[in-house]
Order: C-alpha cells, then sequence, then structure tokens
C-alpha cells in the first residue's frame, strides 16, 4: 500500500460516495485554501489504483513552529480528518489502511516532531484514532446529536421522539402568518450578521467571515447548500438558517439565532421546514440524519436534546505535553482560539 500526496483533481476521482463530511468536497476544500494562510496538503492510501484512505491537511510554517491541522480553525469547520474506504468489509484491512494513512500522514508533515502544532477533528463514523494515539499524540472524543430520518415518510414520522412542548409548538406551524422559504447569498450573509452580533455579545470571536461564507456558498453546488428564511405577514426578516449538506447528513451551520413570532420559537419553525424537506424532497433521498452539528456545551445540549437525537461521538487528536499547550496558547494569541465545536 503506498501513501502519497495527490492534487485535488484526484481527491475528487477518489472520493467516496458516503462517509465524507460536507468539507472534503474539493470545492469547500479549495475556498478554504483561498482562505487560510495555510497550504493544503492531500494524502492519498492506494492499494493498485484504488484509493482506500484520503486525508486533508492544512500546514503552514509559523513563529512558534509548524502548524498541522484538519480543519483549519476559525472557518466553521466542524469536523475534517481521515476517510477510510476499503475493498473488503474485514476489521483487520479497515485498521490496515487507518494505520498505515496516519503513519503516513505523520511521517510526510513530521506530526511527531516537538515543534509541530497537529490537532485534528475526526468525521462522525471515523472510529478508531489509535494510530494516532500510539504515535504519542493526545485523543479526546467529542459528541454531536443526529436527527435520524431514515425511513421517515412525513414530520409525524420525524416528530415521534421529540420532546412534547417540541412536537406542539411545530404543530403550530400551519396556523401561523409566518413564510419560510429558501433564499440565495445575500441572504445567508444577512443571517451571519446575527451570528457575528450573538458572538460580539459574549466577546468571542466569530467563526469566519463574510468573505468565506460567501465564497463557499457561491463555490458549492447548489445540492450542497440551502438557506432557509423565516419572515413576517409584511415580508420582515424574522431568523434564518444556513444548512449544508453532504452525501449523508444535513447540517445545521449557521444562523438560528433565537427569535419569536406570536409566542412560538421561529427557529423550531425554521427547523421544521428543513426537517420536513429532508422526508419529502428526492434530492435529499441519501440523507439519513440532521446534524445539530455539536453536543458539547451543556446548556445548548438542553435545547437540542429536545429533537431526541442520536449522541453520535467523535475524536479529536492532537499534540500533547506541556510544550503543545504554550505553543497552542501562543497560536490562539495570534490566530483566535481553538476549541470545541
Amino acid at each position: 500500500m503506498d501513501v502519497e500526496r495527490i492534487d485535488l483533481a484526484e481527491w475528487r476521482d477518489a472520493l467516496p460516495a458516503s462517509g465524507t463530511e460536507v468539507f472534503h468536497d474539493p470545492d469547500a476544500l479549495s475556498v478554504l485554501a483561498d482562505h487560510t494562510d495555510s497550504e493544503l496538503h492531500l494524502y492519498g492510501a492506494y492499494k493498485g489504483d484504488h484509493a482506500v484512505g484520503l486525508v486533508p491537511a492544512f500546514v503552514a510554517e509559523r513563529s512558534i513552529g509548524k502548524t498541522v491541522f484538519s480543519p483549519p480553525v476559525s472557518f466553521g469547520v466542524p469536523r475534517l480528518g481521515p476517510i477510510i474506504n476499503p475493498h473488503s468489509p474485514k476489521q483487520r484491512k479497515w485498521e490496515q489502511i487507518n494505520d498505515e494513512l496516519a503513519n503516513g500522514m505523520i511521517d510526510a508533515l513530521d506530526v511527531d516532531e516537538r515543534t509541530t502544532l497537529f490537532r485534528m477533528t475526526c468525521p462522525v463514523g471515523y472510529t478508531d484514532p489509535r494510530p494516532y494515539g500510539w504515535n504519542d499524540l493526545a485523543m479526546e472524543p467529542q459528541f454531536t446529536y443526529v436527527v435520524d430520518v431514515e425511513g421517515c415518510n412525513d414530520m409525524e414520522d420525524v416528530m415521534t421522539g421529540f420532546s412534547k412542548s417540541l412536537r406542539n409548538e411545530m404543530r403550530r406551524f400551519e396556523d401561523l402568518d409566518l413564510t419560510i422559504e429558501t433564499e440565495g447569498i445575500q441572504s445567508a450573509l444577512r443571517i451571519y450578521d446575527d451570528v457575528i452580533d450573538q458572538f460580539e455579545k459574549h466577546d468571542d470571536t466569530p467563526p469566519m467571515t463574510h468573505a468565506f461564507l460567501r465564497d463557499l456558498l457561491s463555490s458549492l453546488d447548489d445540492d450542497r447548500w440551502r438557506v432557509y428564511v423565516a419572515r413576517g405577514p409584511d415580508g420582515e426578516y424574522l431568523s434564518g438558517i444556513v444548512t449544508l449538506y453532504s452525501n449523508d447528513l444535513a447540517y445545521y451551520w449557521q444562523g438560528g439565532v433565537v427569535a419569536t413570532y406570536e409566542n412560538v420559537s421561529v427557529n423550531n419553525m425554521l427547523h421544521r421546514t428543513i426537517l420536513e424537506d429532508l422526508v419529502t424532497d428526492p434530492q435529499f433521498d441519501s440523507v439519513s440524519g440532521y446534524d445539530l452539528v455539536g453536543a458539547n456545551t451543556e446548556r445548548l445540549c438542553e435545547y437540542k436534546g429536545k429533537f431526541n437525537g442520536d449522541l453520535r461521538p467523535y475524536y479529536v487528536v492532537e499534540s500533547a505535553g506541556v510544550e503543545m499547550q504554550l505553543a497552542k496558547t501562543a497560536y490562539q494569541k495570534l490566530s483566535g482560539s481553538i476549541g470545541k465545536t
């Protein structure tokens, strides 16, 4: 098995039809590369002509040493990391590919050197970060909620496990003088203004720039994103959510800032419309779940838990040791925070 650096065209050809995150899309990676001050490195593990493993990394030489991130920080990318796609369903084959891909990337990028700061947030479904631990990297499980829509025919099916209060509120949608429609990039930027305001209220750095959001949506295929906007009876903007889509999942990505209309949560109505589209629109036939993008912040889990989503783990792998903690602190001061999603 050979692990080699590949280009975006080869990456596009090698991507499997399932088991990827939305930001594994080559167009998304290209936009990320344009907006970071890092170099995109793509690695493929090949058995013959078939790619059986893939991993992207963003690499930069800095005053504190080399940084290797997957995904890059401060762009609102929930997860990236490795994809394992073996010929064989046997566990030992999966483990062999995983081990060789991990070691190939670690060797190529000097990830195990004392002067390299490494952080990788792995995809949901990637269950075995052990090869990174065997290379003295730290591993930590984190979590997200995924609302299961597979096999659902309508909203009543989807809402079966929702909290009683959430079901009752969502059922009021038809009685409200409220419209929810999909709109374009300008509306996405309007939604993101609310996100910026919310971050500033908490003295936090917003996760991305307007330019990145605009360029990302402009570059992705139309089936990779939708902008849901709720408006009142006179067309006034109330709230909105930007959703992204992989072949497997829909993502509650940006927006959803708290808003009410006639004592009803506008965001609950937005989520209702998104979920209804997932079970009725043929475009989403391969999508099996709605990822609420994170279950790691206690105050947010109180709300997200009402959707009765499956709690799915994913792993963060990063450099360990006191020296790396000091390097991470220095990087945070230079480029913003490295934190949980």
